[in-house]
């Protein structure tokens, strides 16, 4: 195998895995609403695209199809990971415990750390008695979240966790140093 043959390789497998970074954060921020940087990463998707098919499907050999096939696949690994690492989003989280008066601390701890809480009875099963902590929290902060349950004790709680698409009103930050 040449260097000639050996960089453009190389290049095709990491152009193709910036170009699938692309498209996952598009994905990601189309499913959030952001729309605006949508149509810039669309646009610079589709010119490195055509560039790169006309170039895997024009070359002789398998390994310009596996380069194209390899940089996909770890594209969307390190596009995965920078989500992880933006956690874009809002959460509402329900957090359903039989201790009242943990309820009662974990509500006064998260409320002390900014966040809008709401509590309630529920009947969990067999009718029984149970409490629930309704919080909204951007979903990088869910950590926070987990980290003060345990501070109380609770281990292994249900949680009810669900995507918003939208909040009106008051979205607080969290007014701790350290997550």
């Amino acid at each position: 195998m040449t260097t000639n043959l050996m960089f453009a390789l190389i290049g095709l497998f990491l152009v193709t895995a910036f170009t699938n970074v692309l498209a996952t954060l598009k994905t990601i921020l189309m499913s959030k609403k952001i729309m605006n940087p949508v149509y810039l990463l669309v646009f610079a998707d589709a010119m490195i695209f055509a560039t790169i098919v006309s170039k895997v499907t024009s070359s002789e050999g398998l390994q310009f199809t596996i380069a194209y096939a390899l940089g996909k696949t770890v594209g969307v690994f390190i596009g995965n990971k920078i989500e992880d690492r933006l956690a874009l989003g809002i959460l509402e989280v329900d957090l359903f415990l039989n201790d009242k008066g943990k309820v009662i601390e974990i509500s006064k701890r998260l409320r002390e750390t900014g966040y809008t809480v709401n509590n309630s009875l529920v009947r969990g099963n067999n009718e029984e008695k149970r409490y629930q902590i309704e919080v909204v929290i951007k979903r990088k902060e869910f950590k926070i979240l987990e980290s003060i349950i345990k501070e109380f004790g609770v281990v292994n709680p249900t949680l009810k966790v669900k995507t918003l698409s939208k909040v009106d009103g008051k979205i607080t930050t969290t007014r701790l140093k350290e997550a």
